[in-house]
């Protein structure tokens, strides 16, 4: 994990176990400055500091962590081709104490695969309660099959549409953390904080 990295999750976890700086530094025998430090970005724990880090806020602030991390980041982000919320929510569950990228692109895969699944079962429900309705409607009318056929096509419509946009923002962000840019999942609501 490098500098920033540390500092950041230092900071999150920190504020999450409700402990202020001061009795951080405290805990970990260090000066209030040194966790200041640490926070911001600065400087680099020192192997007795990193290790009481550890054990205070209960994460492994190990050197070897960060081993592989560009190749889960890169399953995390494929996953979404899949739709599927149990792929990145078993591999972030797994390795989001390794690093905090992948804690942190684990829960932004994760926020994007639950709002499409909600999407798919709003389409599921449109397809299987208000189209069997439409369809009911049409044959008490006369209408004629083609009119139904259409409906029938236009219910698979979203289907379609949400695996080609989950499909292109899995590749794409994908592709993009491989290549330390900047990722985004447009749509999606943040359930997982």
């Amino acid at each position: 994990m490098n500098q920033p990295d540390i500092g950041l999750k230092v900071a999150e976890l920190r504020q999450g176990k409700g402990i202020t700086q001061e009795q951080l530094a405290e805990y970990c025998e260090v000066s209030t400055r040194t966790i200041q430090r640490i926070e911001s970005g600065e400087v680099e724990p020192r192997v007795f500091t990193r290790n009481n880090l550890s054990n205070v806020l209960e994460f492994d602030f190990g050197e070897d962590n960060t081993q592989n991390e560009a190749f889960w980041l890169a399953m995390l982000h494929i996953s979404c081709v899949f739709s599927i919320v149990i792929i990145p929510l078993a591999i972030w569950s797994w390795k989001k104490k390794a690093s905090y990228k992948i804690d942190k692109h684990g829960r932004d895969v994760l926020n994007f695969q639950i709002t499409i699944t909600l999407m798919l079962f709003a389409a599921l429900f449109f397809m299987i309660i208000i189209l069997p309705a439409m369809l009911l409607l049409v044959n008490e009318t006369g209408v004629d099959m083609t009119i139904m056929s259409m409906l029938a096509l236009f219910s698979v419509f979203p289907f379609i549409l949400i695996g080609m946009f989950t499909t292109y923002q899995g590749a794409v962000n994908t592709l993009r953390v491989l290549t330390d840019k900047p990722y985004k999942y447009r749509l999606s609501i943040p359930f997982v904080k």
